[in-house]
C-alpha cells in the first residue's frame, strides 16, 4: 500500500468522525505526514468526489461528502 493510499484512507475515517470540517494542515498533523502529501491524498479524494471544499478566506475546510447528493 503506497502513503498516499494509507493516507487517504485515514483521512476518510477522520473526516467521517470529525464533521466540523478540516483544513489540510490538520488533516496533515492528524496523519502525521507533510502537509503536501496530505494535498495530494485531498486531491484524489476530490476528483473521485468523495469530499467537499468550502473556502472561507485563504483557507479550505475539506469535508467528507453525503452520499445522498
Amino acid at each position: 500500500m503506497s502513503k498516499v493510499t494509507r493516507v487517504i484512507k485515514e483521512i476518510k475515517q477522520i473526516l467521517k468522525e470529525d464533521t466540523r470540517g478540516l483544513t489540510i494542515q490538520e488533516l496533515a498533523d492528524k496523519t502525521k505526514v507533510s502537509r503536501i502529501t496530505a494535498s495530494m491524498a485531498l486531491m484524489k479524494l476530490d476528483g473521485a468526489g468523495l469530499v467537499d471544499i468550502r473556502v472561507i478566506g485563504n483557507c479550505k475546510l475539506h469535508y467528507l461528502r453525503n452520499k445522498e447528493k
